[in-house]
This record gives structure tokens, sequence and C-alpha cells, in this order.
């Protein structure tokens, strides 16, 4: 068995640790994307952008994206046209 598995993190291919999380995958990309992701700033999709929890098992093959946490805004739209 090997001691790490190939991923993909926004397109590019690496090598992340067998056993790991999606935030290990993400932490091999970038130290400072996997802090921004334990920070909330960003949020660790899969191949389809459909957001996944970072600890998600590693897996050969495995594609990840990141993609900014946006915060919705709860305020009424209607209220842009009142004076």
């Amino acid at each position: 068995m090997t001691d790490t598995v190939r991923v993909f993190v926004n397109g590019r291919g690496l090598d992340a640790p067998a056993g790991g999380t999606a935030l290990d995958a993400v932490a091999v990309h970038s130290a400072a994307d996997a802090s921004a992701v334990r920070e909330g700033a960003l949020v660790v999709t899969d191949s389809r952008g459909l957001p996944i929890p970072a600890d998600t098992p590693l897996f050969n093959g495995a594609l990840f994206r990141l993609i900014p946490n946006r915060v919705r805004d709860g305020a009424d739209p209607a209220t842009q046209f009142e004076t």
C-alpha cells in the first residue's frame, strides 16, 4: 500500500496522505487556503460543485474545488426602492 493518494484541488494534481481528509489535500495545495477553510472563508466542494465536509476521507482521483463562502443577503430586495 502506498503512503499517498492522487487527488486534485482546483485542477492541480497532488499527492496527499493516504487516509487523510479533504482538508489535508487542501493543506498540500496551499497552507493559506487550508487556514481559510478552517476559518470558514473558503468552502471545499466536490467535482460537481456541491459543498462537502472538510473531514471527507480522501480517495484516489478525488476532485476538490475551493470557493469563497459568501453570506446570503437577508435584506428585503424591495427596500432598495424606498425613498
